[in-house]
């Protein structure tokens, strides 16, 4: 099982699952019992990772919730309002209201909270976009107490110079938080991007 090697292999930190709708995503249907699978393959004595379960609405959560073996929450907070839409049918607003609500259940229920800032360099559909929007982002999750936080580039399209460029530029705003970047890459300029955000100072991060 590929999560199982994983964990063999030293990994710490497994965004591991996504409890969306079936209808929507079909491949991620079976969350559930991919979960169960991984955590009865852990071997006794060996201390299970954080695994995030990434949700994008409230009937997620509470699937995540019930799930064992979830340690943490992720969700992805989209700057785009294109995007956010048409991933997730929500405004700025009611997005904002669902992050109140997952970081107030988390934390009632013992779980780690990781919040995405989708898009967060840059996004294909013409909509303003620059260092200063995530900052903004970035400031607001500061402000209700959201400790972890990771700058995703959602599309896939950043280069490595402005992996670097974006982190350098907002890691000020959220001294206090972990923050982390969350890069989508093709395997043979994934190592360039991991690198620029190591040297800007980065510590957390993952690459799909």
């Amino acid at each position: 099982m590929y999560l199982k090697e994983l964990v063999v292999a030293g990994f710490k930190h497994i965004d591991a699952v996504s409890f969306v709708s079936p209808k929507h995503v079909k491949q991620m249907a079976d969350s559930e019992k991919v979960m169960a699978k991984f955590h009865a393959s852990l071997l006794a004595g060996v201390e299970p990772p954080e695994i995030i379960g990434i949700v994008v609405n409230q009937k997620g959560l509470e699937r995540a919730l019930a799930t064992p073996g979830v340690t943490t929450i992720g969700y992805p907070y989209s700057i785009s309002a294109y995007f956010r839409r048409a991933n997730a049918n929500m405004s700025r607003d009611e997005s904002r209201s669902l992050v109140e609500t997952l970081k107030r259940e988390t934390q009632t229920a013992g779980k780690g909270l990781v919040i995405y800032v989708s898009m967060a360099f840059g996004n294909p559909y013409d909509e303003p976009w620059g260092p200063e929007i995530v900052a903004d982002a970035l400031e607001w999750l500061k402000e209700i107490r959201v400790r972890t936080v990771s700058l995703a580039d959602t599309v896939g399209t950043a280069s490595p110079e402005l992996v670097g460029d974006l982190y350098r530029h907002v890691k000020d705003h959220v001294v206090g938080i972990e923050l982390g970047v969350h890069l989508h890459s093709r395997p043979e300029n994934a190592e360039e991007k991991i690198l620029a955000a190591y040297e800007a100072g980065c510590r957390a991060s993952t690459e799909h």
